[in-house]
């Protein structure tokens, strides 16, 4: 059974608790405020006097609702989409309708102890009611269609790791499997080694999609790509890393930078009969991981890496958003000479639980 904090994650509805979307409501209320004084005669010597009722009794409701949600997420959260839709629809409309009669109650009945007009309160319930239906229902909608967007963006970021976790390029397996028999006659030990780097690559592809790990993790699954690779394109490959900056207690999701290391080889340095050089860069600031990743290109062959590389940088794009949201992202600057990707990730610190 799916803890408390799985349910409220799968949930369409936000936190109503957290104070950003406290902000949002409190912001939007105002703008419906301003909306519904809008709709009132210009001219009118109370127009200001008409705003400050509209945006009091508009933040009341607004109010009233977020904190009745804010209590009742643990309930919420147990229940399924459309009976989650249908209790806040309904809980809304109910707050709506008790501030209605408290507003009626406390400005025209209480200080004039007169009977109410009972046709102008049923104008006023029936107006508030008829806002509160539309806003909530547009509200809910949009919260919905946005949640069932999210949950495309995760799943096709999931298919595509999956892809990735499963897709060997057969060239580089050949190639390996040729390397490490070669070396068995000549090198052993070198044979050794590279039939555990290429271990170490496998097991890579059995981790967890949506769990992160100590940059410095991938880090050395780099080194086991470029080992393997290294003993094929002898010279032809070199590497400069720049990383010292980077802390190497940093969360990245798993085959995050070893696949831009593997098409920087693939579409650049293989192409080369010179071969070339590979420059691995990172700095820290503003709280952000940004990474580079510079490789030479064959003359002749620009368009063709281009297109390669875009497929493997939109799916390695899309599983970031998936994870860190808007605030990651995978630049692409480029020459016909140079190609250049530029990784930024927000920091996320490691934690041991058991230190």
């Amino acid at each position: 059974m799916p803890n408390l904090h799985e349910q409220e994650k799968s949930s369409f509805l936000p936190n109503f608790c957290s104070a950003y979307v406290l902000f949002i409501v409190v912001l939007s209320a105002e703008l419906l405020a301003i909306i519904l004084t809008l709709t009132l005669p210009l001219y009118t010597e109370q127009l200001i006097f008409n705003f400050a009722m509209n945006s009091l009794y508009v933040q009341w409701v607004a109010l009233s609702c977020v904190g009745a949600l804010c209590m009742l997420k643990s309930f919420i959260a147990k229940l399924t989409e459309k009976k989650a839709a249908t209790f806040s629809y309904l809980l809304i409309l109910l707050i709506t309708f008790i501030v209605a009669k408290l507003a009626w109650w406390s400005l025209y009945v209480y200080p004039e102890s007169i009977a109410p007009d009972q046709e102008l309160y049923f104008f006023f319930l029936i107006r508030s009611l008829g806002v509160a239906a539309i806003v909530g229902a547009v509200v809910l909608r949009y919260l919905y269609l946005q949640h069932q967007w999210r949950k495309d963006i995760e799943a096709t970021a999931l298919f595509h790791f999956q892809a990735l976790q499963a897709r060997i390029r057969p060239h580089f397996l050949f190639n390996c499997m040729n390397t490490i028999a070669s070396l068995t006659r000549t090198k052993p030990d070198l044979a050794e080694q590279s039939v555990l780097d290429l271990a170490e690559l496998f097991r890579a592809t059995l981790l967890e999609p949506t769990e992160l790990y100590q940059i410095s993790d991938e880090w050395i699954l780099c080194q086991h790509y470029i080992r393997i690779e290294g003993h094929r394109l002898g010279n032809r490959l070199h590497v400069e890393w720049d990383i010292d900056s980077l802390p190497n207690n940093a969360l990245v999701p798993p085959l995050s930078l070893q696949p831009l290391l593997e098409n920087s080889i693939y579409h650049g340095i293989e192409r080369l009969p010179e071969g070339g050089t590979i420059n691995i860069y990172g700095k820290f600031e503003d709280e952000k991981l940004i990474i580079l990743f510079s490789n030479p290109l064959p003359a002749n062959n620009f368009n063709e890496a281009h297109k390669g590389n875009k497929q493997a940088h939109d799916n390695i794009r899309k599983r970031l958003i998936s994870i860190f949201g808007t605030k990651s992202d995978l630049i692409i600057e480029n020459t016909q000479q140079q190609y250049t990707v530029k990784l930024i990730l927000p920091y996320r610190r490691y934690e041991n639980i058991n230190s």
